[in-house]
């Protein structure tokens, strides 16, 4: 009679090999793969940028080159480039134009005037205790609806309003509603976005390198002009970026508090209703002009830099 066989124990079971399941397969390769990773990580921001961003953009492009029917306004898919001759040939858009892309630059100036001592002191000034009330200090009108901080102005500016108080001792008044006001008002609502980017550069700043220049006799004024500005560039660029295109699309401000004065924005939102073909067509304008700087600001190598 043979013996009995001995019970075959857990350790002396051979190890099955893991189920290559997809997820598993998938994993695999995508580890193997980096680009094949990268591509995938992609996809979804990338088709949303194409389908919605890019997509939209070549809608309006086509819609303004169809037209409008006289009678009920309703648009017609019939090709024609009337759209953009009326733009070329009267003298209400080109002014509107201009004007736009003059209030836009105003902005741009006195935001990055107002912003380099404001982040300087800020970055390199400040204690840290103080630093961080005053980021607030900065931050704290973003946290406002942007129709209140609009109509808030519109108090201020109005006849009998706070500028008027303030500055009659003086024999001074306020300047009303028009081009100055919109552009004082823009300049309010942007001034965050130029100050922290350039609160970021200041605070990056070597400070060998401002005691080099100390040390090799540059003043103050010298210092800034080829140590710190140079540097600051590129945030000075992001953050003009922001108020030049922010200005040139913006229609609100100018209906509160810019009087019988008229933007681009206001342009479009009028014919949105009445002759969407010529709404697209006046819409391509702060397009091609937003396009032109960041290609100019390109050409600088200040992009580079971000």
């Amino acid at each position: 009679m043979s013996a009995p066989t001995a019970a075959r124990t857990p350790e002396h079971t051979p190890a099955r090999a893991p189920t290559r399941t997809p997820t598993r397969r998938l994993a695999g390769l995508l580890d193997r793969r980096p680009g094949l990773r990268l591509a995938a990580l992609l996809a979804a921001p990338m088709t949303w940028l194409v389908l919605a961003y890019l997509g939209s953009l070549t809608v309006l492009l086509l819609s303004a080159f169809w037209t409008t029917n006289a009678f009920t306004s309703a648009v017609e898919q019939r090709w024609t480039v009337d759209n953009f001759r009326s733009l070329l040939t009267d003298p209400q858009y080109r002014t509107v134009a201009v004007r736009t892309l003059g209030i836009a630059v105003s902005v741009t100036v006195i935001d990055a005037v107002v912003a380099l001592p404001m982040a300087f002191f800020i970055a390199r000034v400040a204690r840290p205790g103080s630093r961080r009330l005053l980021l607030v200090a900065v931050l704290t009108p973003l946290w406002a609806g942007y129709l209140v901080k609009a109509y808030a102005w519109w108090v201020m500016l109005s006849h009998g309003g706070v500028l008027d108080w303030v500055t009659a001792p003086f024999g001074g008044h306020s300047p009303g509603f028009g081009v100055p006001a919109v552009v004082m008002v823009l300049a309010y609502l942007w001034l965050p976005y130029m100050v922290l980017p350039l609160c970021t550069a200041f605070g990056q700043l070597p400070d060998s390198l401002l005691a080099a220049a100390a040390d090799l006799g540059a003043g103050p004024w010298r210092t800034l002009r080829t140590v710190v500005l140079p540097l600051a560039r590129p945030a000075l660029i992001a953050g003009s970026v922001f108020t030049f295109s922010l200005s040139l699309g913006d229609y609100l401000t100018v209906q509160i508090v810019g009087g019988t004065t008229s933007m681009l924005g206001n342009v479009i939102a009028s014919n949105v209703t009445l002759n969407l073909p010529l709404a697209a067509a006046v819409s391509c304008v702060p397009v091609l002009l937003i396009v032109g700087y960041l290609l100019a600001v390109r050409r600088t190598g200040a992009l580079d830099s971000l």
